[in-house]
């Protein structure tokens, strides 16, 4: 019910719209800016629907968060504001928590209300600002980095690991809304384009999250929806499952050949530091060491037990896999939490019409490749990259009606 003043909910709405739009230009020229951006949009979209519905907005937002999702991120957020109680460091605690939840907050609003309040427009412009962050990125390879050096950034190829992992995230849901809305050749374009920058750069994350989120797509898509639902499922049990013995199952099971073909990735180092914090795992198992406690993850009491060469590799500050990282910091309750939001998330995806399942479950596992071998799990850039990627996935839901496969 429209009470307010729609002409000013308009304008709200179109500004959030250029804002979420131009998320991947601002990451590709500052790689730590996307919560600052979805954080504009999200506040643009929540003062468009104020602007239009009053108090009426809220109960709207809210609403989703007394079903089984909403109830269980709510668990594992409260769980994690819990063992700030044990954690060695609670203001480093508190830091972690602010950014991840701010970053939450934000991404949850963005889900909630841009898809129904976004222009027709904003799927072009969104899509033309990744083509352009991507045609910039492959430009600076080409030229040796020489637009970063003329734009004064830092001229480091790895700079460009995080626009390149968010554009991973929104690839493929922005070309499902595309391909709905009828722009097919640019939905072609936009994936072609986004593919080119992921693989000329130097971030095997971001190539490894585009194989494994196209494998799962096209599993999805040429089978029955049951078998794409079973190997999504599997996938997400063994990566929660695994995680504390992953770096004692690499030692035992990854080849010296690997390794060598893996030098680049530092893929050696990377499963000491599994290693290490799987044996601190072992200490502190049910409850964990404190959350946000990575970064000093050397001084935690659970890490006081194994040998001086595993503490100095805990000293890199997270261990290279969220989900090792969620069980080391909030134990096994937190990661039960977690595997919990991931599956009811994944029940919510298994009602969508098969395409946009197929979509789903791409960017699913386009998403456990990354956290599983990439960065810290409370970095709020991932965040607000997730949240941006989830919006323009239920946007494309919106987009025609459910039945229709």
């Amino acid at each position: 019910m429209r009470i307010g003043r729609p002409g000013v909910a308009a304008r709200f709405d179109a500004a959030g719209t250029v804002a979420l739009a131009l998320m991947p230009v601002a990451m590709a020229l500052a790689n730590r800016s996307s919560p600052l951006v979805i954080g504009i949009a999200a506040s643009l979209f929540l003062a468009g629907a104020v602007a239009e519905r009053g108090a009426d907005a809220f109960g709207q937002i809210l609403r989703p968060l007394t079903a089984p999702l909403g109830l269980a991120i709510l668990a594992f957020l409260g769980w994690s504001l819990v063992t700030f109680a044990w954690s060695p460091f609670p203001g480093l605690s508190a830091r972690a928590f602010s950014e991840f939840a701010s970053a939450v907050l934000c991404a949850y609003l963005l889900v909630r209300l841009a898809p129904g309040r976004m222009p027709g427009w904003g799927p072009l412009l969104a899509a033309a600002g990744l083509a352009i962050a991507c045609l910039f990125i492959v430009a600076s390879l080409a030229t040796d980095l020489a637009l970063q050096e003329a734009l004064g950034q830092r001229a480091a190829l790895f700079m460009f690991n995080r626009p390149l992992l968010t554009t991973v995230l929104l690839a493929g849901p922005l070309a499902a809304l595309l391909m709905l809305r009828g722009h097919r050749i640019a939905a072609l374009a936009l994936l072609v384009v986004s593919a080119l920058a992921i693989l000329r750069s130097i971030s095997g994350a971001a190539a490894l999250g585009l194989l494994a989120g196209l494998g799962l797509f096209v599993l999805a898509r040429l089978t029955p929806k049951r078998v794409g639902l079973s190997i999504a499922a599997l996938v997400l049990a063994l990566a929660f499952a695994l995680a504390p013995v992953e770096g004692d199952i690499l030692v035992h099971f990854m080849p010296d050949a690997a390794h060598d073909r893996l030098t680049q990735s530092s893929s050696r180092i990377r499963v000491t530091v599994a290693q290490s914090f799987g044996a601190a795992v072992a200490q502190a198992p049910i409850f964990g060491s404190g959350y946000g406690t990575a970064p000093r993850f050397d001084a935690v009491p659970a890490a006081a037990t194994v040998g001086p060469e595993m503490q100095r590799m805990m000293m890199l500050g997270h261990p290279h896999n969220s989900f090792l990282q969620i069980w080391a910091e909030l134990g096994l309750v937190g990661a039960i939490l977690g595997a919990l939001v991931a599956f009811l998330a994944l029940r919510a995806a298994a009602t969508l019409p098969r395409g946009l399942f197929a979509v789903a479950l791409g960017l699913l596992g386009a998403a456990v490749a990354v956290m599983f071998v990439e960065h810290g799990a409370w970095q709020a850039w991932w965040t607000a990259g997730c949240g941006a990627a989830l919006a323009w996935l239920r946007m494309a839901v919106t987009a025609r009606p459910a039945s229709n496969e």
